[in-house]
């Protein structure tokens, strides 16, 4: 069933961003996420308040990819494009678990 929806610029491209790396389109990705939240939605509720994100979409559409602890950064330009993707992948893998209250 078609429906439109508004979404906010970011959320839109962030689901674009996954679908790409799942090799998937968006519609399915964007199905998916909402089957997540309405099973989430379901169960209890997580006790503790979710974590800031580690990936961020800035206005320019590209990923901001923010270090879980000060030491162990490692500026961008020193990682390969697969150590990138494996970055971001685990941050979102994280940021879903942790939204579903699901152990890290």
């Amino acid at each position: 069933m078609k429906t439109t929806l508004d979404l906010p610029s970011e959320l839109v491209r962030e689901i674009k961003l996954r679908a790409v790396y799942q090799d998937k389109n968006v519609k399915d990705v964007a199905a998916e996420l909402l089957r997540l939240g309405l099973l989430a939605a379901s169960q209890s509720p997580a006790s503790a308040p979710p974590a800031p994100p580690q990936v961020e979409i800035q206005a320019n559409g590209l990923p901001l990819i923010r270090p879980a602890v000060a030491a162990a950064y490692v500026p961008a330009s020193r990682l390969t494009t697969t150590q990138l993707l494996a970055l971001e992948t685990e941050a979102l893998t994280r940021e879903d678990r942790e939204r579903l209250g699901l152990p890290l």
